[in-house]
């Protein structure tokens, strides 16, 4: 599930903040970086877990609407559709989603209002009507009404991004990425596989583990050398005026350009620029942008970097 694009992230973050404070050893702050990554795993497992939360609590309120004592005809035989998702009940009973909260039970249940307020924002959407008046009542239908979910209300409800700030510091500059991933997880979802139905794994294989590894211990060894070089192409910057963000994201693209000949020089470049303008100024991509094309061009004229 974690994938590059993520893992150059945090590894500049941490970067960041080891750089900046200069308090933590070099094993610390390797630690936690693989701590941020199990708290990006958490979020992944915490949404899909929302998901199944979210339907017992429009399964309680029909449920109670159905027992009322002056209960309208249409509370006594209420659409069942959305109580009854197939997606949903393959997830709970899913092993790998079984597995984990074993592991690590993780809960929305000590915020039942938050619960009721974000399943009457769904009742209200346009696509849940659609979803309860379609013609085809189909597995496929299921999945698709979450696919709307999840695209439309995970990363633009203010109510559910208060929350996760206030659950974890590390979960509100993950949550869109993270969001990828559940659209991904539900995209794969086949009825057909049942239980046996696999999850994301936390990383796709062992050697997305050890590029994150080696990326991060090989910036913060060779920082200081990475930094001096860079300087010299922003001599007729004034350096204090430019942002420490950009020189950390820079400082990890050289890491990266030393340390893994098979990756592309572009495919590097490509991605720290975009880092520069996720994390840093409204002028950094630009800026970014043009000190790295300089380092990459003088380091293969010295022959340090050989790839294209």
């Amino acid at each position: 599930m974690i994938n590059r694009i993520l893992i150059r992230s945090k590894v500049v973050q941490i970067a960041y903040s080891y750089f900046l404070t200069k308090d933590k050893t070099v094993m610390d702050a390797e630690k936690e970086l693989f701590f941020s990554f199990e708290k990006s795993y958490e979020l992944y497992h915490l949404l899909l877990t929302l998901m199944v939360e979210l339907t017992d609590t429009q399964a309680a309120r029909v449920e109670a609407a159905r027992m009322k004592f002056l209960a309208t005809p249409e509370e006594k035989n209420p659409n069942m559709r959305f109580v009854n998702n197939r997606f949903i009940e393959q997830l709970r009973n899913c092993k790998d989603y079984k597995d984990y909260h074993e592991k690590k039970p993780i809960t929305w249940t000590n915020d039942p209002e938050f619960l009721r307020d974000f399943s009457e924002r769904i009742v209200k959407s346009d696509w849940y009507k659609e979803y309860m008046e379609a013609p085809e009542d189909s597995y496929e239908n299921d999945c698709e009404f979450w696919k709307k979910v999840v695209k439309n209300m995970f990363c633009t409800d203010e109510e559910l991004l208060d929350l996760l700030e206030q659950k974890s510091l590390y979960w509100n500059d993950d949550l869109e990425i993270i969001t990828t991933f559940v659209l991904k997880t539900i995209k794969q979802f086949s009825e057909e596989k049942g239980e046996s139905q696999a999850l994301l794994p936390m990383f796709k294989d062992d050697d997305d583990a050890e590029f994150a590894k080696e990326l991060f211990r090989n910036t913060l060894v060779h920082g200081e050398e990475y930094r001096s070089y860079i300087e010299n192409f922003i001599r007729n910057w004034e350096i204090e005026r430019v942002a420490f963000m950009d020189i950390v994201i820079m400082m990890v693209a050289m890491s990266e350009f030393y340390k893994f000949p098979s990756i592309p020089t572009r495919v590097t470049l490509n991605e720290y620029i975009e880092l520069a303008k996720s994390y840093s100024t409204s002028k950094s991509g630009q800026f970014v942008n043009g000190v790295l094309n300089a380092i990459a061009d003088n380091l293969k004229k010295e022959g340090v970097l050989t790839k294209e």
